[in-house]
Protein backbone atom coordinates (compact mmCIF):
# COMPACT_ATOMS: atom_id res chain seq x y z
CA UNK A 1 0.00 0.00 0.00
CA UNK A 2 1.04 3.47 -0.73
CA UNK A 3 -0.81 6.23 0.98
CA UNK A 4 0.26 9.90 0.50
CA UNK A 5 -1.12 12.82 3.00
CA UNK A 6 -3.03 12.69 6.12
CA UNK A 7 -6.18 12.20 3.84
CA UNK A 8 -4.64 8.73 2.48
CA UNK A 9 -3.71 7.52 5.87
CA UNK A 10 -7.24 7.76 7.31
CA UNK A 11 -8.22 5.95 4.05
CA UNK A 12 -5.59 3.41 3.79
CA UNK A 13 -6.21 2.55 7.79
CA UNK A 14 -9.95 2.36 7.29
CA UNK A 15 -9.58 -0.20 4.47
CA UNK A 16 -6.77 -2.04 6.18
CA UNK A 17 -9.29 -2.76 9.38
CA UNK A 18 -12.10 -3.95 6.82
CA UNK A 19 -9.44 -6.04 5.54
CA UNK A 20 -8.64 -7.92 8.66
CA UNK A 21 -11.61 -9.03 8.90
CA UNK A 22 -11.60 -11.08 5.71
CA UNK A 23 -7.85 -11.97 5.96
CA UNK A 24 -6.90 -11.59 9.91
CA UNK A 25 -2.95 -12.60 8.91
CA UNK A 26 -2.47 -10.66 6.16
CA UNK A 27 0.57 -8.48 6.23
CA UNK A 28 0.43 -4.71 5.11
CA UNK A 29 3.37 -2.89 3.86
CA UNK A 30 4.63 -0.22 1.96
CA UNK A 31 4.41 3.71 2.43
CA UNK A 32 1.84 5.31 4.73
CA UNK A 33 1.28 7.05 8.23
CA UNK A 34 0.11 6.86 11.60
CA UNK A 35 -3.20 5.97 11.26
CA UNK A 36 -2.44 2.89 9.12
CA UNK A 37 0.58 1.92 12.03
CA UNK A 38 -2.01 1.84 14.18
CA UNK A 39 -3.77 -0.79 12.54
CA UNK A 40 -0.82 -3.03 11.78
CA UNK A 41 0.87 -1.34 8.72
CA UNK A 42 4.23 -2.13 8.08
CA UNK A 43 5.42 1.51 6.97
CA UNK A 44 8.71 1.47 5.36
CA UNK A 45 8.63 5.11 4.69
CA UNK A 46 6.27 7.98 5.98
CA UNK A 47 3.37 9.00 3.74
CA UNK A 48 4.67 13.10 4.72
CA UNK A 49 7.76 11.85 2.05
CA UNK A 50 4.89 12.45 -0.64
CA UNK A 51 3.17 15.23 0.44
CA UNK A 52 3.71 18.32 -1.82
CA UNK A 53 1.23 20.25 -3.26
CA UNK A 54 1.21 22.92 -6.55
CA UNK A 55 2.83 22.15 -10.12
CA UNK A 56 6.19 24.35 -9.85
CA UNK A 57 6.43 22.66 -6.07
CA UNK A 58 5.79 19.32 -7.47
CA UNK A 59 8.65 19.75 -9.97
CA UNK A 60 11.35 20.88 -7.57
CA UNK A 61 11.02 17.65 -5.54
CA UNK A 62 10.85 15.24 -8.71
CA UNK A 63 14.31 13.82 -8.13
CA UNK A 64 13.75 12.55 -4.33
CA UNK A 65 10.46 11.48 -5.33
CA UNK A 66 11.44 9.13 -8.13
CA UNK A 67 14.13 7.86 -6.07
CA UNK A 68 11.48 7.14 -3.45
CA UNK A 69 9.10 5.02 -6.20
CA UNK A 70 12.35 3.24 -7.72
CA UNK A 71 13.62 2.10 -4.38
CA UNK A 72 9.59 0.69 -3.47
CA UNK A 73 9.58 -0.62 -7.37
CA UNK A 74 12.76 -2.66 -6.76
CA UNK A 75 11.79 -4.10 -3.65
CA UNK A 76 8.07 -4.83 -4.45
CA UNK A 77 9.53 -6.82 -7.44
CA UNK A 78 12.19 -8.94 -5.94
CA UNK A 79 9.14 -10.02 -3.27
CA UNK A 80 5.69 -9.11 -5.46
CA UNK A 81 2.82 -8.55 -2.81
CA UNK A 82 -0.80 -10.07 -3.49
CA UNK A 83 -2.06 -7.15 -4.64
CA UNK A 84 -0.63 -3.69 -4.43
CA UNK A 85 -3.24 -0.60 -3.06
CA UNK A 86 -2.31 2.62 -4.27
CA UNK A 87 -4.49 5.15 -2.09
CA UNK A 88 -4.84 8.68 -4.12
CA UNK A 89 -1.37 10.60 -4.88
CA UNK A 90 -1.98 9.49 -8.66
CA UNK A 91 1.12 10.96 -9.82
CA UNK A 92 3.66 8.51 -7.79
CA UNK A 93 0.64 5.54 -7.78
CA UNK A 94 0.05 5.01 -11.45
CA UNK A 95 3.76 5.33 -12.51
CA UNK A 96 4.15 2.29 -9.89
CA UNK A 97 1.15 0.52 -10.76
CA UNK A 98 1.68 0.34 -14.37
CA UNK A 99 4.76 -1.90 -13.70
CA UNK A 100 3.54 -3.89 -11.20
CA UNK A 101 0.44 -4.83 -13.40
CA UNK A 102 3.01 -6.05 -16.06
CA UNK A 103 4.26 -8.56 -13.56
CA UNK A 104 0.81 -9.97 -13.47
CA UNK A 105 0.43 -8.09 -9.78
CA UNK A 106 -3.29 -6.82 -9.02
CA UNK A 107 -2.99 -3.05 -8.65
CA UNK A 108 -6.09 -1.23 -7.30
CA UNK A 109 -5.91 2.66 -7.16
CA UNK A 110 -8.11 4.17 -4.20
CA UNK A 111 -9.46 7.68 -4.86
CA UNK A 112 -10.39 7.91 -8.56
CA UNK A 113 -7.91 11.02 -10.16
CA UNK A 114 -10.38 13.36 -10.91
CA UNK A 115 -10.19 13.15 -14.68
CA UNK A 116 -13.63 14.86 -14.84
CA UNK A 117 -11.91 18.18 -13.58
CA UNK A 118 -8.55 17.90 -15.56
CA UNK A 119 -6.00 15.69 -17.26
CA UNK A 120 -8.84 13.36 -18.95
CA UNK A 121 -5.97 12.12 -21.11
CA UNK A 122 -4.29 10.50 -18.19
CA UNK A 123 -7.45 7.66 -18.69
CA UNK A 124 -5.47 5.88 -21.09
CA UNK A 125 -2.83 5.60 -19.07
CA UNK A 126 -4.89 4.21 -15.89
CA UNK A 127 -6.06 1.33 -18.23
CA UNK A 128 -2.53 0.27 -18.20
CA UNK A 129 -1.70 0.69 -14.65
CA UNK A 130 -4.65 0.10 -12.84
CA UNK A 131 -6.71 -3.21 -12.37
CA UNK A 132 -9.60 -1.92 -10.36
CA UNK A 133 -10.39 1.60 -9.55
CA UNK A 134 -12.24 2.45 -6.28
CA UNK A 135 -14.11 6.00 -6.61
CA UNK A 136 -15.38 8.36 -3.95
CA UNK A 137 -18.16 9.89 -5.45
CA UNK A 138 -21.26 8.65 -7.30
CA UNK A 139 -20.24 10.52 -10.51
CA UNK A 140 -17.10 9.11 -10.97
CA UNK A 141 -17.46 5.57 -12.19
CA UNK A 142 -18.90 6.73 -15.98
CA UNK A 143 -15.99 8.26 -16.58
CA UNK A 144 -13.87 4.98 -16.30
CA UNK A 145 -16.28 2.65 -17.50
CA UNK A 146 -15.46 4.82 -20.91
CA UNK A 147 -12.19 3.51 -21.21
CA UNK A 148 -13.05 0.29 -19.99
CA UNK A 149 -11.78 0.82 -16.53
CA UNK A 150 -13.21 -1.86 -14.02
CA UNK A 151 -14.40 0.92 -11.62
CA UNK A 152 -16.40 0.27 -8.29
CA UNK A 153 -17.94 3.87 -6.25
CA UNK A 154 -17.42 3.10 -2.74
CA UNK A 155 -19.08 6.27 -1.15
CA UNK A 156 -16.93 8.38 1.01
CA UNK A 157 -15.78 7.23 4.32
CA UNK A 158 -16.16 10.69 6.06
CA UNK A 159 -19.85 10.00 5.61
CA UNK A 160 -19.84 7.06 7.28
CA UNK A 161 -17.30 8.55 10.49
CA UNK A 162 -19.89 11.33 10.71
CA UNK A 163 -22.85 11.90 12.77
CA UNK A 164 -26.34 12.30 10.38
CA UNK A 165 -27.42 14.89 12.78
CA UNK A 166 -23.77 16.53 14.73
CA UNK A 167 -24.43 17.47 17.92
CA UNK A 168 -23.55 21.11 18.22
CA UNK A 169 -24.88 21.51 21.79
CA UNK A 170 -22.93 18.58 23.21
CA UNK A 171 -19.56 19.50 21.14
CA UNK A 172 -20.06 23.05 22.90
CA UNK A 173 -20.33 22.12 25.94
CA UNK A 174 -17.24 20.17 25.78
CA UNK A 175 -15.30 23.12 24.14
CA UNK A 176 -16.93 25.42 27.13
CA UNK A 177 -19.11 27.48 24.66
CA UNK A 178 -22.24 29.42 25.43
CA UNK A 179 -25.34 27.56 23.64
CA UNK A 180 -26.22 31.17 22.26
CA UNK A 181 -22.73 32.37 21.35
CA UNK A 182 -22.14 33.16 17.63
CA UNK A 183 -19.10 30.85 16.27
CA UNK A 184 -17.13 30.55 13.20
CA UNK A 185 -15.04 27.92 12.46
CA UNK A 186 -11.79 28.64 10.13
CA UNK A 187 -10.33 26.19 8.50
CA UNK A 188 -7.16 27.86 6.40
CA UNK A 189 -5.65 24.05 5.24
CA UNK A 190 -3.50 21.23 6.70
CA UNK A 191 -0.16 22.09 4.72
CA UNK A 192 1.84 24.68 5.64
CA UNK A 193 2.11 26.04 2.03
CA UNK A 194 -1.57 26.49 2.64
CA UNK A 195 -1.27 28.14 5.56
CA UNK A 196 1.27 30.67 3.62
CA UNK A 197 -1.07 31.55 0.99
CA UNK A 198 -4.52 31.27 3.02
CA UNK A 199 -3.79 33.37 6.83
CA UNK A 200 -3.53 36.66 5.28
CA UNK A 201 -7.21 37.16 3.69
CA UNK A 202 -8.45 34.18 6.42
CA UNK A 203 -7.29 36.65 9.17
CA UNK A 204 -8.33 39.73 7.62
CA UNK A 205 -11.76 38.52 7.05
CA UNK A 206 -11.85 37.74 10.94
CA UNK A 207 -10.99 40.88 11.70
CA UNK A 208 -14.47 42.12 9.14
CA UNK A 209 -16.25 39.15 10.79
CA UNK A 210 -15.58 40.86 14.46
CA UNK A 211 -16.36 44.37 13.77
CA UNK A 212 -19.51 43.18 12.22
CA UNK A 213 -20.47 40.45 14.99
CA UNK A 214 -18.49 41.96 18.03
CA UNK A 215 -19.59 38.85 20.47
CA UNK A 216 -18.68 36.15 17.79
CA UNK A 217 -15.85 33.59 18.62
CA UNK A 218 -13.67 32.06 15.88
CA UNK A 219 -12.11 28.50 16.12
CA UNK A 220 -8.89 27.93 14.21
CA UNK A 221 -8.26 24.20 14.71
CA UNK A 222 -4.57 23.64 12.84
CA UNK A 223 -3.28 20.03 12.06
CA UNK A 224 0.03 20.38 13.18
CA UNK A 225 2.58 22.37 15.35
CA UNK A 226 4.10 23.99 12.22
CA UNK A 227 0.65 25.17 10.99
CA UNK A 228 -0.12 26.57 14.06
CA UNK A 229 3.07 28.51 14.31
CA UNK A 230 2.57 29.64 11.07
CA UNK A 231 -1.01 30.72 11.68
CA UNK A 232 -0.31 32.37 14.92
CA UNK A 233 2.80 34.30 13.61
CA UNK A 234 0.91 35.44 11.05
CA UNK A 235 -1.37 36.67 13.20
CA UNK A 236 0.68 38.83 15.29
CA UNK A 237 2.21 39.94 12.08
CA UNK A 238 -1.04 41.49 10.80
CA UNK A 239 -1.71 43.07 14.37
CA UNK A 240 -4.62 40.60 15.05
CA UNK A 241 -3.77 39.18 18.47
CA UNK A 242 -6.22 41.16 20.32
CA UNK A 243 -9.16 39.50 17.51
CA UNK A 244 -11.36 36.67 19.41
CA UNK A 245 -9.83 33.73 17.88
CA UNK A 246 -9.17 30.50 19.82
CA UNK A 247 -6.32 28.11 18.16
CA UNK A 248 -7.03 24.25 18.53
CA UNK A 249 -4.66 21.78 18.25
CA UNK A 250 -6.29 19.44 15.15
CA UNK A 251 -10.15 19.35 16.41
CA UNK A 252 -11.19 20.24 13.37
CA UNK A 253 -14.61 18.19 13.57
CA UNK A 254 -15.57 19.89 16.62
CA UNK A 255 -14.95 23.01 15.59
CA UNK A 256 -17.49 22.20 12.40
CA UNK A 257 -19.58 20.83 14.85
CA UNK A 258 -19.74 23.80 17.12
CA UNK A 259 -19.59 26.52 14.62
CA UNK A 260 -22.25 28.47 12.87
CA UNK A 261 -20.82 29.24 9.63
CA UNK A 262 -17.36 27.78 8.35
CA UNK A 263 -14.61 29.88 6.34
CA UNK A 264 -12.76 26.79 4.75
CA UNK A 265 -9.85 26.44 2.24
CA UNK A 266 -10.92 24.45 -0.98
CA UNK A 267 -10.66 20.51 -0.19
CA UNK A 268 -11.57 17.92 1.72
CA UNK A 269 -12.34 20.18 4.15
CA UNK A 270 -15.48 21.79 2.66
CA UNK A 271 -17.03 18.23 2.25
CA UNK A 272 -16.74 17.67 6.10
CA UNK A 273 -17.97 21.15 6.62
CA UNK A 274 -21.25 19.94 4.39
CA UNK A 275 -21.38 17.02 6.49
CA UNK A 276 -21.24 18.82 9.58
CA UNK A 277 -24.54 19.95 7.88
CA UNK A 278 -22.88 24.01 8.19
CA UNK A 279 -23.14 26.85 5.58
CA UNK A 280 -19.57 28.09 4.65
CA UNK A 281 -17.95 29.99 2.10
CA UNK A 282 -15.29 28.60 0.44
CA UNK A 283 -11.39 29.90 -0.60
CA UNK A 284 -8.39 28.93 -1.91
CA UNK A 285 -4.82 30.56 -3.24
CA UNK A 286 -1.95 29.39 -5.17
CA UNK A 287 1.61 30.25 -5.87
CA UNK A 288 0.53 32.58 -9.39
CA UNK A 289 2.43 30.44 -11.66
CA UNK A 290 0.43 27.19 -10.44
CA UNK A 291 -2.43 29.02 -10.81
CA UNK A 292 -1.98 30.61 -14.13
CA UNK A 293 -1.44 26.70 -15.17
CA UNK A 294 -4.65 24.95 -13.63
CA UNK A 295 -6.85 28.32 -15.02
CA UNK A 296 -5.99 26.44 -18.79
CA UNK A 297 -5.87 23.06 -17.67
CA UNK A 298 -9.08 22.60 -15.29
CA UNK A 299 -12.28 22.11 -17.03
CA UNK A 300 -15.03 22.62 -13.87
CA UNK A 301 -17.17 24.95 -13.13
CA UNK A 302 -16.22 24.90 -8.84
CA UNK A 303 -13.83 24.46 -6.98
CA UNK A 304 -15.37 23.57 -3.60
CA UNK A 305 -17.04 19.83 -3.04
CA UNK A 306 -20.53 20.63 -2.10
CA UNK A 307 -20.91 22.85 -5.05
CA UNK A 308 -19.21 19.78 -7.39
CA UNK A 309 -21.24 16.88 -5.85
CA UNK A 310 -24.32 19.37 -6.11
CA UNK A 311 -23.84 20.26 -9.97
CA UNK A 312 -24.83 24.19 -9.18
CA UNK A 313 -23.90 26.94 -6.79
CA UNK A 314 -24.69 26.49 -3.14
CA UNK A 315 -22.36 27.72 -1.37
CA UNK A 316 -20.16 30.75 -2.16
CA UNK A 317 -16.58 30.13 -3.48
CA UNK A 318 -13.52 32.81 -4.08
CA UNK A 319 -10.27 31.23 -5.68
CA UNK A 320 -6.81 33.28 -5.81
CA UNK A 321 -7.18 37.13 -6.34
CA UNK A 322 -11.15 37.17 -5.75
CA UNK A 323 -9.98 35.45 -2.16
CA UNK A 324 -10.15 38.92 -0.05
CA UNK A 325 -10.83 39.83 2.75
CA UNK A 326 -13.52 41.90 2.32
CA UNK A 327 -15.49 39.17 -0.06
CA UNK A 328 -14.90 36.47 2.25
CA UNK A 329 -16.52 38.38 5.42
CA UNK A 330 -19.37 39.89 3.71
CA UNK A 331 -20.40 36.21 1.98
CA UNK A 332 -20.00 34.29 4.91
CA UNK A 333 -21.60 37.01 7.32
CA UNK A 334 -24.69 37.14 5.09
CA UNK A 335 -25.04 33.63 4.63
CA UNK A 336 -25.50 32.97 8.64
CA UNK A 337 -27.56 36.04 8.85
CA UNK A 338 -29.82 34.35 6.83
CA UNK A 339 -32.06 31.71 8.53
CA UNK A 340 -33.97 30.23 5.52
CA UNK A 341 -30.66 30.04 3.63
CA UNK A 342 -29.02 27.82 6.40
CA UNK A 343 -31.86 25.71 6.86
CA UNK A 344 -31.92 24.86 3.28
CA UNK A 345 -28.62 24.31 3.18
CA UNK A 346 -28.49 21.85 6.09
CA UNK A 347 -31.40 19.54 4.07
CA UNK A 348 -29.44 19.54 1.25
CA UNK A 349 -26.26 18.44 2.87
CA UNK A 350 -28.15 15.62 4.79
CA UNK A 351 -29.58 14.24 1.45
CA UNK A 352 -25.54 14.80 0.26
CA UNK A 353 -24.42 12.78 3.38
CA UNK A 354 -27.27 10.27 2.75
CA UNK A 355 -25.79 9.56 -0.38
CA UNK A 356 -21.99 9.10 0.40
CA UNK A 357 -22.66 7.03 3.13
CA UNK A 358 -21.73 3.60 1.95
CA UNK A 359 -19.91 1.52 4.54
CA UNK A 360 -16.84 3.08 2.30
CA UNK A 361 -14.23 0.34 4.01
CA UNK A 362 -16.21 -2.74 3.96
CA UNK A 363 -17.20 -1.90 -0.42
CA UNK A 364 -13.40 -1.11 -0.85
CA UNK A 365 -12.29 -4.73 0.78
CA UNK A 366 -15.18 -6.00 -1.16
CA UNK A 367 -13.72 -5.12 -4.72
CA UNK A 368 -10.37 -6.05 -3.64
CA UNK A 369 -10.92 -9.72 -2.31
CA UNK A 370 -12.20 -11.08 -5.78
CA UNK A 371 -8.81 -9.87 -6.65
CA UNK A 372 -6.40 -11.75 -4.94
CA UNK A 373 -8.44 -14.97 -4.62
CA UNK A 374 -6.39 -16.52 -7.35
CA UNK A 375 -3.24 -15.70 -5.65
CA UNK A 376 -0.96 -17.40 -2.82
CA UNK A 377 -2.21 -14.95 0.07
CA UNK A 378 -4.45 -18.16 1.61
CA UNK A 379 -3.14 -21.04 2.96
CA UNK A 380 -5.61 -24.56 2.60
CA UNK A 381 -6.40 -24.11 6.01
CA UNK A 382 -8.22 -20.68 4.76
CA UNK A 383 -6.46 -18.53 6.48
CA UNK A 384 -4.26 -15.85 5.37
CA UNK A 385 -0.37 -15.96 5.00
Amino acid sequence: MVAGEASGDQLGAHLIRAMRRHLPQARFVGIGGPRMEAEGFEAWMPSEALAVRGLFEVLRHWLPIARIRNRLKRRLLADPPDAFVGIDAPDFNLGLERQLKARGIPTIHYVGPSVWAWRRGRLRTIARAVSHMLVLFPFEPAHYREHGIPVTYVGHPLADDFPLDPDRAGTRERLGLAEDRLVFAVLPGSRQSEIEYMARPFIGAIRLLHQRFPAALFLVPLASRETRLLFESALYRLGGQELPVKLLFGHAHDALAAADGVLVASGTATLEAALMKRPMAIAYRLSPWTYWIARRIVRVKFVGLPNILAGRFVVPEFMQDEATPENLAQALGNLVSDKVTCARLSRLFTDMHRMLRQDTAERAAAAILPLIEDRTCLLPSGQAA
